[in-house]
């Protein structure tokens, strides 16, 4: 053995090669979610309306089939926002805390003081800690009637260019009752 090369080293060539092999691979990851789309709440509502339209002989009447459908993720107990009476922007309501059935909980009574809503769905974030309304600029007075509506210390804030849900309506986050 010669005291100028140690032979548990990689040499430098075969370091560079596994420096370029991780970069390919997390460029690809990013191109790949970059061009992949997660489906928008207007979908779900076009896919909750067609199955809802199906399965209309069967509703449920529960609160406990309710809730489970909504921990299961099912959109089964969603509204249809064509069925609604009244023109106004569409209130799309995200679970962001640990209390399972919130989000329905608070569609329904937001459906029941006349708004148009979307089907409920869980928002996985660690930014937002406590319940707000997310609007864009065009919806300002809306989003403080929503905020009074919903009666639990929301506060309305102005929807950040990175929050994509809810597109053209009010994005709701509930954390807590």
């Amino acid at each position: 053995m010669t005291p100028d090369r140690e032979p548990n080293r990689l040499p430098f060539r075969a370091g560079a090669m596994l420096l370029l092999a991780i970069a390919v691979v997390c460029i690809g990851l990013g191109w790949h979610s970059a061009v992949t789309t997660e489906s928008s709440p207007e979908a779900d509502l076009r896919a909750a309306a067609a199955s809802s339209s199906a399965s209309a002989a069967a509703p449920s009447t529960s609160a406990a089939a309710s809730t489970s459908a909504s921990s299961s993720g099912s959109t089964s107990s969603s509204a249809d926002p064509s069925s609604s009476s009244t023109a106004g922007p569409l209130a799309c309501v995200y679970n962001a805390g640990s209390i399972s059935g919130l989000a329905v909980e608070v569609t329904a009574s937001l459906k029941s003081k006349g708004w148009r809503v979307a089907a409920p769905g869980n928002l996985q974030s660690a930014s937002i800690t406590e319940n707000t309304v997310f609007y864009p600029s065009a919806l300002e007075s809306e989003a403080d009637r929503l905020v009074s509506d919903l009666g639990n210390d929301a506060t309305a804030d102005q929807k950040p260019s990175s929050f994509t849900q809810c597109r053209g309506g009010l994005a709701v986050v509930v954390i807590t009752r």
